[in-house]
């Protein structure tokens, strides 16, 4: 990592009025957490006197960035403390951290042995054992597909992608690749409807976010300058269906990691802002079916709403003839990535997202939307409401010749 200046000043602009930590979802139901202001700019005075002053309970931090949404002095909170959970901290619980962080490398096994993977994996006594090492036996791990999505790609779909004029790229991400590549096939599916081809990047790496919230600052480093990389080598607007992908590459590779990107920043845009914007503009027309009929019930994730793009997700489905929308108030689910999945963090996953799960089951709705893959893993295990991306729904509603 490079050396920044983020937690040497930003943290002198804070007006100490608690607002962050009013609006901390994790100082709610954790009374070991000491909130955002005093993790964040408080302890940074300390700490940088003296790094022994670390608190060991910053682990507890979501990275949700609600404390900087509300911060009225754009205090740079969560930022904050982040920067000294990987410089200071140490992982608890360094293996199973290590496999957490992993996503590419526990990705590319588990798809290759799929059949034998998930069931293992859904099995009572597997689960048991995962317990031991320090994963809850209650979560649920996302079921990995026997093909890749750069598989598919590169076989079904590459070779029509020449018959357009204008292409963008696809920045896919690992839960598409190794998980649910049908997001990625919706994908080229209304990108091609709106008119455009679709490309992958010349190489891409995990974002990065699950190395940078367990600790592993350098790699994620790594990752991150490959995919910076890729990205201005694209040639074209890069699009992602995932916001926390596209916060992390927007926002951390450069406020948490250090890296000199930001003429690269804002040529990364999550998909439905772009077709929005296109839609709007009267440059992209798109037809829908007469008989699509879908009730669904928005959930802004906690990056979406730093990024303040939900609006665009919210009015692209209003779009859409046969889509009955209903946006409760906001509220985090509680999964952060893999926070959620460890054993000592369950409880507090679960508590934290209580509310939006009371909220979500009162919509009455047919499906969650949702632009965040941690939030559908969470929401369909608290609900058992089915939770699909707006791309998603969009390419379910294409009237296709």
């Amino acid at each position: 990592m490079q050396e920044h200046n983020i937690s040497k000043g930003n943290f002198e602009q804070c007006l100490k009025c608690n607002i962050c930590t009013q609006v901390c979802p994790m100082f709610e139901v954790n009374p070991h957490y000491p909130g955002p202001k005093q993790a964040g700019p408080d302890g940074e005075r300390y700490r940088l006197k003296d790094p022994s002053f670390f608190d060991l309970t910053l682990k507890y931090c979501l990275n949700c960035k609600s404390c900087e949404v509300a911060c009225p002095s754009g205090v740079k909170v969560g930022d904050i403390i982040q920067i000294a959970r990987l410089k200071y901290g140490r992982q608890s619980n360094p293996l199973r951290d290590r496999m957490l962080a992993s996503t590419d490398l526990v990705g590319t096994v588990a798809s290759v042995l799929a059949p034998v993977a998930n069931p293992i994996l859904a099995f009572g006594p597997a689960k048991r054992v995962m317990d031991i090492f320090g994963v809850d036996h209650r979560r649920t791990f996302p079921k990995y597909s026997g093909e890749k999505f750069e598989q598919w790609f590169k076989k079904n779909a590459a070779p029509a992608q020449s018959r357009f004029k204008e292409h963008v790229a696809y920045f896919h991400g690992c839960y598409v690749n190794y998980n649910y590549p049908q997001l990625g096939k919706d994908f080229v599916k209304v990108m091609n409807a709106c008119g455009y081809g679709v490309s992958l990047l010349e190489k891409e790496r995990c974002c990065g976010v699950a190395l940078i919230s367990n600790g592993f600052g350098k790699q994620a480093a790594v990752q991150a300058a490959q995919n910076v990389d890729s990205i201005r080598k694209a040639g074209a607007p890069v699009l992602t269906t995932s916001s926390t992908c596209t916060f992390t590459i927007r926002d951390e590779y450069r406020n948490v990691l250090g890296l000199d990107c930001a003429d690269m920043a804002s040529t990364v845009e999550l998909a439905v802002k772009w077709i929005y914007e296109k839609i709007a503009s009267g440059k992209v027309n798109l037809r829908f079916r007469p008989d699509f009929h879908l009730k669904v019930v928005y959930h802004t994730a906690c990056h979406m709403q730093k990024l303040g793009w939900a609006l665009f997700s919210q009015e692209l489905l209003k779009m859409i003839p046969g889509v009955e929308l209903v946006v409760p108030e906001q509220h985090c689910c509680g999964i952060a990535g893999t926070f959620g999945f460890k054993k000592e963090n369950y409880g507090y996953s679960q508590a934290i997202g209580q509310p939006l799960f009371d909220s979500l089951l009162a919509a009455g709705a047919d499906a969650v939307a949702t632009d965040c893959e941690t939030c559908k893993w969470q929401i369909e295990s608290g609900t058992g409401i089915p939770v699909l991306n707006p791309i998603s729904i969009l390419a379910m509603a294409l009237l296709t010749d």
